[in-house]
């Protein structure tokens, strides 16, 4: 039997101590698919994704991406095969060139060995060359172009947020994970990243698995939803079989569910 393409969790639970932040979660994101996950403060959801990413181990469950198990593979392991994230609090190199930054996550894409680039050897300098390339048609495609030799910590906040994901692209992943990418953005940088969140999709032809607290971005851009509450899959299905879910708007009582307005 082939492997399945996509991303699949069976019985996920991460426990700190005493506190269980994810119980028994499952979860299927097929190929091509872009799926939103989200829930109130604390429900899990970063959890989730640290999980799935190699941030952390989970106490029981599988995670199988593409038929390859990663349940507790490392960080550098799970990028391999093909799953890039963006981090709810940027992790950038503040004091690197945007370009830089960019070169630095394609290291994994090299094909010298760390002797080759100290002797330069021809096949260092294409490869140099082709990161080059690369780079630039990705940031051509964020609106970064300009920037390139500015230092990252320099950029505007929402251009910050955009590097972020033109990071994750330069890994070549499969699997794209958007720990909130619209947080502390405003109106309209928010709907230029709806827009871009779906060009880099049909571009590099990703899975986009997405956590936003904005409901009009999830609503926008996500054909199903997954929802947490203290760790507990409390819904999953279709946006408005979500939305209207007893649970789901009891869940978010204290947010004025967001999505009702």
């Amino acid at each position: 039997m082939a492997p399945t393409k996509g991303l699949e969790v069976n019985g996920l639970s991460v426990q700190f101590g005493g506190l269980k932040a994810v119980s028994n979660l499952s979860l299927a994101v097929q190929h091509g698919e872009l799926i939103g996950l989200i829930g109130p403060n604390g429900a899990g959801k970063t959890t989730v994704f640290n999980a799935l990413t190699g941030f952390c181990r989970p106490n029981s469950g599988t995670i199988i991406f593409d038929g390859h198990d990663i349940t507790h593979k490392p960080p550098h392991f799970v990028a391999q095969f093909g799953v890039a994230r963006t981090f709810q609090n940027i992790r950038l190199f503040k004091d690197l060139s945007v370009l830089d930054n960019l070169k630095i996550a394609y290291h994994q894409n090299f094909g010298y060995s760390i002797l080759g680039g100290i002797l330069r050897i021809p096949l260092y300098h294409q490869e140099e060359a082709k990161v080059i390339e690369e780079s630039v048609r990705i940031l051509d495609l964020v609106n970064l172009t300009e920037h390139r030799q500015v230092k990252a910590g320099n950029l505007a906040y929402g251009n910050q947020r955009k590097l972020e994901i033109a990071r994750a692209l330069v890994m070549k992943p499969k699997l794209l994970l958007l720990d909130e990418p619209a947080a502390g953005m405003n109106p309209f940088e928010t709907r230029e990243l709806v827009k871009l969140i779906r060009e880099i999709q049909e571009s590099f032809d990703l899975t986009v698995f997405l956590i936003e607290h904005d409901m009009s971005l999830v609503m926008n851009l996500c054909k199903r939803i997954y929802v947490l509450d203290y760790g507990l899959l409390i819904a999953s299905g279709g946006v408005d079989e979500v939305r209207n879910d007893p649970r789901v708007i009891e869940a978010y009582l204290g947010e004025d569910a967001p999505w009702q307005s």
